[in-house]
């Protein structure tokens, strides 16, 4: 497998922790999203990826883009360790918990959309995490083991660290969001995490590295 990745995308960091947990090596093509006016847009990843985003995953003769799509399909493809809980109700909760970040939060305060925000950007980015992490909070209340849902990880929480990663570098207040705080916390002392942390691959700039 052969992943394309931006070391800071929040997209991508959920596809490696995926292939990390799995147990899957693949080459890593960092594609950089701000050099050479983002080289996401070059003709050559854009016939790789028509939407011009990371991460992109080519495995098993196909090319694969969207990161719930590359991990249903390592899902899928490599069952154990499962991301996905064989009861419905727990699954259904991993599902919304998941779509929640991937369609409510993320793609708000995603590298395309604060470009365009220009002085306010981080007021912006700010407000769209704020007003996603009050309900996500009172969500896994309800949900909540361990991990986002029960004391298995699941897909759930391969969304959740890289969006607190992102309010972090957003200095949002994270005091009133204990459960995710606690919930974070735990995932980042699992090696999955700590292997697939953009602070740890081989594009992260001298200065950002652990």
């Amino acid at each position: 497998p052969i992943l394309y990745s931006y070391f800071r995308s929040s997209c991508s960091w959920r596809v490696r922790i995926a292939l990390a947990l799995k147990g899957i090596s693949y080459d890593l093509v960092p594609v950089n999203l701000i050099k050479d006016g983002g080289q996401q847009f070059s003709a050559e990843f854009k016939a790789l990826n028509p939407m011009q985003q990371v991460p992109a995953l080519k495995i098993d003769g196909i090319t694969l883009s969207q990161s719930l799509a590359i991990i249903n399909y390592l899902e899928e493809t490599h069952p154990n360790p499962r991301l996905l809980p064989q009861d419905p109700k727990k699954r259904a909760q991993v599902r919304m918990i998941a779509d929640h970040i991937v369609s409510g939060i993320q793609p708000l305060q995603n590298l395309s959309v604060l470009k365009q925000m220009g002085e306010k950007k981080m007021e912006w980015a700010q407000n769209c995490i704020t007003s996603g992490f009050q309900a996500l909070e009172q969500i896994l209340q309800h949900t909540a083991g361990r991990y986002c849902v029960g004391d298995e990880v699941s897909v759930a929480d391969l969304c959740l660290v890289p969006q607190v990663a992102n309010a972090e570098r957003f200095k949002v207040d994270m005091g009133p969001y204990p459960t995710i705080t606690r919930i974070n916390k735990a995932l980042l002392e699992l090696e999955a995490f700590k292997i697939s942390h953009p602070s740890r691959q081989p594009d992260t700039p001298a200065e950002l590295r652990a």
